[in-house]
């Protein structure tokens, strides 16, 4: 389950990097996933991270990553899930005025450590990388990333479901002409949601990973009914 963070300017030959981790780290005993980004941006990275993150085998995330906030997000996934990480900053880009601004790593912040950094074609610190991935203990997950056991098997379930049918009643609101202002009607919930502007996808999934985050922390089934309204007061409370 090793994770592998790429980040740099465009240009600077993340992708071409990933190819080389993917065909340096993959096996016979195990396989390289590269995850890059794509529509649905820093929410679906994450998540599609996320989901790799449960096997048994390397993620290598091709991307620019040019915020600390989003490294540290992939930080805590890759603390969450118990395996070990590093961070490969692909140094250079021709850069230009319309990119996005690029926050260089910091070995400083846990998150940004182990920290490798390459420049133009010297070759990859495979060795170091390979120490790092495979020879390392993981740290132990602290309490802000701990999992709490759940008190019903399908307690976690319900609240996936519940949650998504909620994102799913917001976006089809949305979609079919919803202005600010308007209550938005989930389904079988008498608590409706006024959003005073336009919520994107991501930010929606973005929000629903915080709110099950906390809710995992105080399990209870006594909450299973209640699940929808809670989500809605949640995200009326964070949404401005």
């Amino acid at each position: 389950m090793p994770l592998v963070v790429l980040c740099g300017r465009p240009g600077s030959g993340k992708s071409r990097r990933a190819a080389e981790l993917q065909a340096a780290l993959g096996g016979p005993e195990r396989q390289a996933h590269v995850v890059a980004e794509a529509e649905g941006g820093r929410a679906a990275l994450r998540a599609e991270v996320e989901r790799r993150l449960s096997r048994r085998d390397v993620v290598i995330v091709d991307a620019g990553n040019e915020l600390r906030s989003i490294r540290y997000e992939l930080y805590c996934a890759a603390r969450q899930a118990g395996t070990a990480r590093c961070l490969l900053h692909c140094a250079g880009g021709p850069g230009g005025p319309d990119e996005p601004p690029f926050e260089a790593p910091d070995p400083r912040n846990r998150w940004d450590r182990p920290l490798f950094t390459v420049h133009g074609e010297e070759p990859l610190p495979l060795a170091a990388i390979r120490a790092a991935l495979f020879e390392s203990a993981p740290p132990p997950p602290h309490r802000a990333t701990r999992t709490q056991p759940l008190q019903s098997s399908g307690f976690l379930h319900d609240l996936d479901r519940v949650t998504q049918e909620v994102l799913a009643a917001v976006m089809a609101a949305q979609r079919s002409g919803a202005q600010p202002g308007e209550v938005v009607r989930v389904p079988g919930v008498a608590e409706g949601l006024v959003l005073n502007r336009p919520v994107s996808m991501a930010e929606l999934s973005r929000l629903r990973r915080q709110f099950i985050s906390y809710t995992k922390m105080q399990p209870s089934d006594e909450n299973l009914p209640q699940l929808a309204s809670m989500f809605l007061q949640y995200l009326s409370r964070s949404i401005q």
